[in-house]
This record gives structure tokens, C-alpha cells and sequence, in this order.
């Protein structure tokens, strides 16, 4: 029996939206892995003003709910340095699950940025990334270019009292703070 691959979907999810939940899907439909494992970033690298850890964990929650049993949350950015970098979190991983074959899960979106990731080459050659489509971006070779849902969008509906019907699954529109997008501006 092969080892169980596992795709790390980390990010803001600053709120998570149906295109984290679509991308988490096509990843376990298409066998590009056994599993996926959303990783909400504690502090971003970059420094970007997210909402509280503890809300976005529980909106990842239930998208992962809404989306599938293979999906897990680990609030595994809790515990590590701050700022956490994708390396270190991916090798903390592989040491805990030596079992398992990792592989970063990302958006055509990233690519433009990796040049200021700290170990992309490294990243790309023990967790070859799967990295897939979206509106606006390059298309990828193999993947299906995703919808243009973003939290920077959800955020600005949500402060100005706009609907995000359909932007959201319904786990995470059921669980959505009021204040959530005056929060994570």
C-alpha cells in the first residue's frame, strides 16, 4: 500500500470562500490527493491585517464540513514562530506524519510571489506543489481555472452590508460575524 498524500492548503482564509471549497474538492476528486488539510495562517508573512485566528479557524471548519470527510483543519500556525513560513509548517508536518507524502496546494495566483517565499525551491522539491487555475491569472497546464471569488471581495460586501450568497458555502454563511468584514480590512 502506497503512502497516503496529503494536499496542505494553507492560507488567510480571511474569510474562506466557494473557491477554497471548490479547489479542496477537485484535489480529492481528481486523486491529486487523499486528503486535504486546510492550514489557516496565524500571522501572515506579509503582514496583511487578517480577522481573529479563532473566527477564521471556525469558518475553515466548516467549509471543511460543507466540503468533504477528507478535508481536516489543523490549527497547527497557533504553536509555531511568528511569522510562520510555509517551509517550516511543511516540514513540521512530515516529521509528525513520516507516513504520509505532503504536497503544497496553491493558486496560479501565488506564483508571481514565490520569488519572496522563504524556500520556494525547497518547497517545490520535497512538496511538489499542485497548483491550480484562477480567473485573472495565467491558465495552468492540467488544472481547471477556478471562479474569481476572493476575500478581498467578500470582505468589502460584507462591510458595506451586501449579500455573499453563493460566494460562500453554507456552513460558512451560517457562521459569518456581522462585524466581520469591518474586522478584516
Amino acid at each position: 500500500m502506497g503512502r497516503t498524500t496529503i494536499a496542505v492548503y494553507g492560507g488567510s482564509f480571511n474569510p474562506p470562500h466557494v473557491g477554497h471549497a471548490l479547489v479542496a474538492a477537485w484535489a480529492l476528486w481528481t486523486g491529486q490527493a487523499d486528503a486535504v488539510w486546510l492550514v489557516p495562517t496565524f500571522r501572515h508573512a506579509f503582514d496583511k491585517a487578517l480577522a481573529p485566528f479563532d473566527e477564521r479557524l471556525a469558518l475553515c471548519r466548516a467549509l471543511a464540513d460543507d466540503v468533504s470527510g477528507a478535508v481536516e483543519v489543523l490549527d497547527l500556525e497557533r504553536t509555531l514562530p511568528v511569522p510562520s513560513f510555509t517551509i517550516d509548517t511543511l516540514r513540521l508536518l512530515q516529521t509528525r506524519h513520516p507516513g504520509h507524502r505532503f504536497r503544497l496546494l496553491v493558486g496560479a495566483d501565488i506564483l508571481e510571489q514565490t520569488d519572496a517565499w522563504n524556500s520556494w525551491a525547497d518547497i517545490v522539491r520535497l512538496f511538489p506543489p499542485i497548483v491550480v487555475g484562477r480567473v485573472g491569472w495565467p491558465p495552468v497546464p492540467g488544472a481547471p481555472t477556478f471562479p474569481g471569488v476572493s476575500s478581498t471581495e467578500l470582505r468589502a460586501r460584507l462591510a458595506s452590508g451586501e449579500a455573499v450568497d453563493g460566494l460562500v458555502t453554507q456552513g460558512v454563511a451560517e457562521r459569518l460575524p456581522g462585524s466581520y468584514g469591518a474586522a478584516a480590512r
